[in-house]
């Protein structure tokens, strides 16, 4: 007879804890194929359980394929193969890359300036919950039906109409799709270009891009970079098919790209039928002192410039969605072999965004960023300025988006220097690490001064000085 001591646990039946135990035997092979089992009378009775219990706990072993019934016979146990169990726990293995913790991972970060994102302190919240229901009212039907693969036509009209205002970019809603971050974009012109493709992308670089390229098993060729952004002769000794570039705002040098090196790239994609430049325009929205250069897109009248850019720079890191212009050629090729694939981008935000830009929300509030982020920029490097004047640092890229880069007078390693910020509760990273192929310190740290405010950024200044006089 099966003698068990059952527990019930909280919000579950009785049963659970019979049928589970049944099955553990069956499983492990205490109950032999073909066993037969006690009826429901009478394993209720031994075990001092209601008969609805026993039967539950059968009906559920039934229905899973544990045991089966016999009209009039009773109920055997079903043919199981049996898993092995055991006897010790294999020893585990540290990861190739495990890192133990750090000395300083017990002191707390006081001062974040390694987090890329934009700061979601300013996102329009009144305006945007006003759209999203009038949204959920106005578009009762149409959010509910399935949503083209390139994204609703009411958002990609609107992005249309903005590139060709702001960024010169000329192209129908049709050359247009959105897709859930710039990740997802990647990965879908990998498939679409092929992983035997050679892609250039930038050294010193964006790490998640060669993560993605590397994860799709494309071969990738990575370029050093030059005052004017990517080297020309190092990207034509390459033999890159695809190159793969940020030129208003490279991350995470700044480099902003002249004129004069982008129609020498436009150049290099000219002279093949199968190069093709990936333009990642990602915050060309924040230039503080001068005026944006138009996108190398603009230029293009060979179909050889695939356009990039997202909407979580600009709104909000939890607000997934990026767009890509694609050539009239491409366009419709990628339609034909990639068109299955569902737009990831829920339909309600898709929307809404399309409200917040066609009433001209979006354009006041980059507005309004952009002189939010200056007057950061202007105090946290105001701040700094007695440590420019010593020589003890020297700062770049002060118009280069949401972050700047700070050369240190010191004879500390990449890594020491990081270390010392953080035993000050300051976390940061060097430009070291966002190098693919180039190798060595550079004594220069990105400092991301996006998650600060006007109110805190004189005293992050004050942090860092307070950590140069260790250096």
């Amino acid at each position: 007879m099966l003698t068990y001591s059952l527990e019930k646990k909280k919000g579950e039946a009785l049963y659970r804890s019979l049928y589970q135990k049944i099955k553990e035997d069956i499983v492990s092979g205490r109950l032999r194929s073909g066993e037969k089992l006690p009826s429901k009378r009478a394993l209720a009775e031994h075990l001092g359980v209601s008969c609805i219990t026993v039967e539950n706990a059968y009906e559920q072993l039934i229905a899973e394929g544990y045991l089966r019934p016999s009209q009039r016979k009773g109920y055997f146990v079903e043919e199981i193969l049996p898993y092995p169990h055991p006897t010790a726990r294999p020893a585990l293995r540290r990861p190739k890359n495990f890192k133990k913790p750090s000395e300083n991972s017990d002191i707390p970060i006081e001062l974040d300036l390694a987090d890329t994102s934009a700061g979601p302190a300013r996102f329009p919240f009144s305006i945007w919950v006003k759209l999203l229901r009038r949204v959920t009212l106005d578009y009762q039907k149409e959010l509910l039906r399935p949503v083209p693969y390139n994204g609703i036509p009411e958002l990609r009209e609107v992005i249309a109409e903005d590139i060709r205002r702001s960024r010169g970019i000329d192209a129908s809603p049709e050359q247009i799709v959105l897709g859930a971050g710039t990740e997802s974009l990647y990965n879908l012109l990998i498939l679409f270009f092929g992983k035997e493709k050679r892609y250039a992308i930038e050294d010193p670089g964006y790490p998640k891009i060669r993560k993605i390229y590397r994860a799709a098993g494309a071969d990738i060729r990575g370029i050093p970079l030059d005052d004017s952004g990517v080297s020309l002769e190092a990207l034509n000794g390459s033999e890159a098919d695809i190159l793969h570039i940020s030129p208003s705002h490279h991350f995470p040098t700044g480099i902003v790209m002249p004129a004069k090196r982008r129609h020498e790239l436009y150049g290099w994609a000219m002279e093949k039928k199968e190069r093709y430049i990936i333009e990642d325009d990602y915050d060309s929205e924040f230039g503080y002192y001068a005026k944006p250069i138009p996108a190398i897109r603009s230029i293009d009248r060979a179909g050889k410039i695939l356009y990039m850019n997202t909407f979580t720079k600009t709104l909000a890191p939890s607000l997934r969605i990026s767009y890509m212009v694609l050539p009239e050629e491409i366009a419709e090729a990628f339609r034909e072999r990639l068109g299955f694939f569902s737009c990831p981008v829920p339909s309600f935000e898709q929307y809404t965004l399309a409200s917040f830009i066609a009433e001209g929300y979006f354009d006041r509030h980059i507005s309004r960023m952009r002189k939010y982020y200056r007057e950061i920029r202007s105090l946290l490097t105001d701040g700094l300025g007695e440590a420019v004047s010593s020589g003890k640092i020297q700062i770049y890229g002060k118009d280069s988006g949401l972050h700047f880069l700070m050369t240190v007078d010191t004879a500390l390693s990449d890594t020491e220097l990081c270390r010392l910020f953080r035993r000050h509760g300051v976390k940061i990273r060097a430009l070291s690490e966002f190098m693919f192929e180039q190798k060595g310190d550079t004594h220069t740290l990105l400092v991301n001064d996006s998650s600060l405010s006007p109110e805190n950024a004189a005293g992050a200044a004050a942090k860092i000085l307070e950590c140069l006089l260790d250096c």
